[in-house]
């Protein structure tokens, strides 16, 4: 760090009391009060992020801190809550630069501003390790409204929001995977942007609120995290995989490479929303969707315990894949 170093203190006072929310009492505390809407519940979700493993320890310290609260929005948006408010730990190694400090500061408290999810404390410490985040968001739902995982049901459609696999395809861009740099370069940066700042659905929350009956967030992968689901609702699913929604870009890696299109429904970090809807309310959800401008696609459904998740291809043949989402451990 350039200057005389600053102490805790006085790195909180500069960097991220003009980020705080209402009460956070300019982080002067060790708490913050906060006071849930008339009749509803809090919701609560929490999310790491380690340089090397998350993102790369050279991408810019903006992103880096947008990335961090963004993922934690979308576990809100995927049980139908509104943001209100986040707890951020900070682990610096040693050797930042009040540059890189102040451009973070910067991309986190216009973030918590655009989504109105202001700051409300936190730590901040040193680390002999790699960067490290960790942001608890806060959000709400009436009463016993929060949309669970584990309550899917046989006979229900399933939906994807947005698009899969851009975020996956653009990590092995990032890497350096030859065969992607024949995409054109609109492609190419589609892809990148996708890596690095996800989009959380929380234009989706109200539809998800209203009409869905189970949802969680894709972070891990779509195959993945759609048997998490299943497997915490005690159902099976079946699923055409030629209606998982593909960006033009992710289209054009496909076209490159068939064997990208794997990649796109295992590789994780798309931050879209996974819906199972009650047949009777699915007209009801795709118009609420479509009012709130969140795309939403048809993917399948929910079957009966004990037949399993079954993804089926273009060919009308089950199709299996070699890993089904990102491993953690």
């Amino acid at each position: 760090m350039s200057g005389a170093p600053l102490s805790e203190d006085d790195l909180i006072a500069r960097y991220f009391a003009p980020l705080a929310g209402e009460g956070a009492f300019a982080l002067k505390d060790d708490a913050a009060a906060v006071v849930p809407p008339l009749d509803c519940e809090i919701v609560l979700t929490k999310d790491a992020l380690v340089a090397g493993v998350h993102f790369f320890a050279d991408d810019s310290p903006d992103a880096i801190a947008r990335k961090a609260l963004r993922v934690n929005l979308s576990d809100l948006a995927a049980k139908g809550a509104t943001p209100l408010g986040f707890l951020l730990a900070l682990a610096l190694p040693a050797g930042w630069e009040a540059p890189w400090l102040a451009a973070f500061a910067r991309g986190l408290g216009e973030d918590a501003r655009d989504y109105a999810c202001p700051l409300l404390g936190g730590d901040t410490v040193k680390t002999p390790g790699p960067l490290t985040l960790s942001v608890t968001a806060l959000g709400a739902t009436p009463r016993g409204a929060m949309v669970k995982r584990f309550a899917a049901r046989p006979g229900d459609a399933l939906y994807v929001t947005g698009t899969i696999g851009d975020a996956a395809l653009g990590l092995a861009l990032r890497k350096g995977d030859a065969r992607l740099e024949a995409l054109p370069q609109a492609g190419r940066d589609h892809l990148l942007d996708r890596y690095l700042l996800p989009r959380p659905r929380l234009a989706a929350a109200e539809a998800m609120r209203a009409h869905a009956r189970a949802g969680m967030d894709v972070s891990d992968g779509l195959v993945g995290d759609l048997a998490k689901m299943m497997r915490a609702s005690g159902c099976g699913a079946r699923v055409e995989l030629a209606r998982a929604p593909l960006s033009d870009a992710a289209r054009g890696a496909l076209g490159a490479d068939p064997a990208f299109f794997d990649v796109a429904l295992t590789g994780g970090d798309d931050y879209e929303l996974l819906a199972a809807v009650a047949p009777e309310k699915s007209a009801a959800f795709e118009a609420a969707m479509a009012e709130a401008g969140v795309p939403a696609a048809r993917i399948g459904v929910v079957t009966a315990d004990g037949q399993g998740v079954e993804f089926i291809g273009a060919d009308g043949r089950a199709r299996t894949f070699a890993h089904g989402a990102y491993r953690h451990f």
